[in-house]
């Protein structure tokens, strides 16, 4: 225990750590958040377009993916540590959701 360095004895740069961290999360937070916007409205543009529906479905299924992947890292904060074992699980289920859809339409298109 002699050898652990801990910072917990000198509360000002525990303090300035996390406010640069927070700093940094909340700017990652915001341009994540305007991204998401933008991609929103790339895709009511894509529905407004009168562009042909082969099109603008997976195109709009793909913003939608993007989207989510962004939902779960930045907002969910699925990328920090302490959250493997939900992401196993929201991965597992992502995956099983996936699987089953294919079946279904692979049984309908034969």
């Amino acid at each position: 225990m002699a050898n652990q360095q801990s910072n917990s004895g000198n509360p000002s740069v525990d303090y300035e750590y996390r406010r640069k961290k927070n700093a940094e999360d909340m700017r990652m937070q915001v341009s994540a958040f305007a991204l998401m916007i933008f991609l929103t409205l790339v895709a009511f543009i894509a529905v407004a377009g009168d562009f042909d529906k082969y099109f603008v479905i997976p195109f709009i299924l793909l913003l939608a993916v993007v989207q989510l992947v962004f939902q779960l890292y930045y907002f969910m904060h699925m990328s920090h540590k302490g959250h493997e074992a939900p992401a196993l699980f929201l991965y597992s289920g992502a995956l099983v959701g996936f699987i089953t859809i294919l079946v279904f339409l692979t049984i309908v298109w034969i």
